[in-house]
């Protein structure tokens, strides 16, 4: 049981200085070499990738498996996307110097994005936190890196123009953090990446047109003249989410009574992880419908659902709800002290993010034995298209994903620790820049892997 320190300790407790924090951080490099990061070879117990995905397809909905499987299928990057529980396991057999912070624990570029926060700006960070958990710093780095050579690999860029962009990422990560290393903690936690100012730094005059357009749609986007009208209909004056099978439908037993109970029970339990204020705004507005949505790659099959609230006619809001099961982080980096993963994932992205939602909460329904968070749907987001990228728009995007991530980490983590076992050389950029070279042929692997067992007739997909 840990020493609980009386006040007078804490009154009497030294901080350590960042120079002292800094030499702890680069006596690490005796015991975990940095070199030794580099590459990647499959240990000989390595598990066949299909069955962990068989595995991890346990606690989803059987019907929507085989579109999950379709949507890996599409490409060894959409394979990867996927596939976070195999790379949990490869990334526990990886060395660590056993720094921890608040990980992401699927950190691939995808995951990063630009969204409105409460106060109506927009900024970018990181934008996915179903699997975070308390773990080893270099997993999501190095998730990061490989998901950049994948990624190249898949827009048609060279092999030096891939380990270039994975390269980018590391370096920009280790120099962000050192930059932080040297911030006052608050000025940490309230640093962000502004878009506008952002688009002023794009490398290219097309993604600069292309952002400006995007961030001019997200801050004129209405909830009620643009999603409303897209995602309901009105039966006899009764809003209705529409059915567009098998991305959006409405749950078998919809109107039942169980059903109904359940959804309400769900919603006040939501309503209660919501600070006062907030609550009353959302006391406001009433629950009228609720259908089922498969989203991304690696939720799809898992309880995902769009909730339709309504303050009036003509005031809509839109609630995402998406299952919450353990991280696939848990096996190698502890099990999460949270006995609801909703409020799991929602603390792990109030650490990481800039900014969260304000309507941000967390649920479980006993009736339906899952755990759920709860988030606005769709608030003024903006996604990169990858396809759209070049050599050097890649590059950019992979050197701004380091330093985000680098932020997320020094928000929870010891920033001059990591900085000092980094250190100033391209030591660390260069090992992990050919590990993910070589992981991105492990992914090639993988997906050919799935490809196979679809073909035999191990497991089914379906291609939407």
């Amino acid at each position: 049981m840990k020493h609980r320190p009386s006040p007078r300790d804490r009154f009497e407790e030294k901080y350590v200085l960042w120079n002292e924090r800094f030499a702890q951080g680069k006596a690490l490099r005796e015991r975990v070499p940095r070199e030794t990061h580099a590459g990647w070879t499959p240990p000989r117990n390595r598990p066949d990738p299909v069955d962990l995905l068989i595995e991890s397809n346990q606690t989803r909905l059987p019907e929507l498996v085989p579109i999950r499987h379709g949507r890996m299928l599409t490409s060894p990057f959409a394979y990867l996307r996927g596939a976070a529980n195999v790379m949990a396991w490869d990334l526990s057999r990886t060395p660590t110097t056993g720094i921890r912070v608040q990980a992401g624990g699927d950190c691939h570029l995808m995951n990063f994005g630009a969204f409105a926060t409460p106060e109506r700006r927009l900024i970018f960070d990181v934008n996915d936190f179903d699997e975070t958990l308390p773990a080893p710093w270099e997993w999501d780095l190095k998730r990061l890196a490989a998901s950049f050579a994948v990624a190249a690999k898949y827009i048609g860029l060279r092999r030096g123009e891939a380990r270039n962009a994975s390269r980018a990422a590391v370096r920009s990560y280790r120099k962000s953090m050192d930059g932080y290393a040297h911030m006052r903690v608050l000025d940490v936690w309230y640093d962000y990446i502004d878009v506008e100012k952002l688009i002023r730094t794009l490398p290219s005059a097309r993604w600069k047109k292309e952002w400006q357009t995007q961030a001019i749609k997200a801050r004129e986007h209405s909830v009620a003249e643009h999603d409303f009208p897209k995602l309901v209909v009105r039966k006899s004056r009764k809003p209705r989410i529409k059915d567009n099978p098998p991305l959006i439908y409405h749950a078998p037993g919809v109107n039942s009574r169980d059903f109904h109970e359940s959804v309400t029970e769900a919603h006040f339990a939501y309503l209660q992880t919501l600070q006062p204020h907030h609550r009353v705004l959302i006391d406001r507005y009433k629950l009228r419908d609720v259908a089922m949505k498969v989203v991304g790659v690696g939720s799809v099959g898992t309880f995902c659902a769009i909730a339709l609230l309504m303050a009036s006619p003509d005031d809509p809001m839109f609630l995402q709800i998406k299952q919450a099961n353990p991280s696939v982080l848990e096996p190698y980096a502890g099990k999460s002290e949270y006995r609801n993963h909703g409020e799991r994932v929602v603390t792990g992205q109030r650490f990481m993010q800039a900014a969260s939602d304000i309507f941000l909460g967390w649920s479980s329904s006993p009736s339906v034995g899952h755990d759920f968070y709860v988030r606005q749907l769709r608030d003024r987001k903006i996604s990169i298209v990858l396809e759209t990228m070049d050599d050097e728009t890649l590059r950019y995007y992979a050197k701004l994903c380091g330093h985000v991530l680098a932020r997320a980490h020094a928000r929870s983590g010891d920033a001059a620790v990591i900085a000092g076992y980094l250190g100033s050389s391209a030591v660390f950029d260069e090992a992990l820049a050919d590990f993910a070279m070589e992981y991105s042929a492990q992914t090639d692997r993988d997906h050919k892997a799935l490809a196979d067992a679809v073909r035999s007739g191990r497991i089914k997909a379906v291609s939407e």
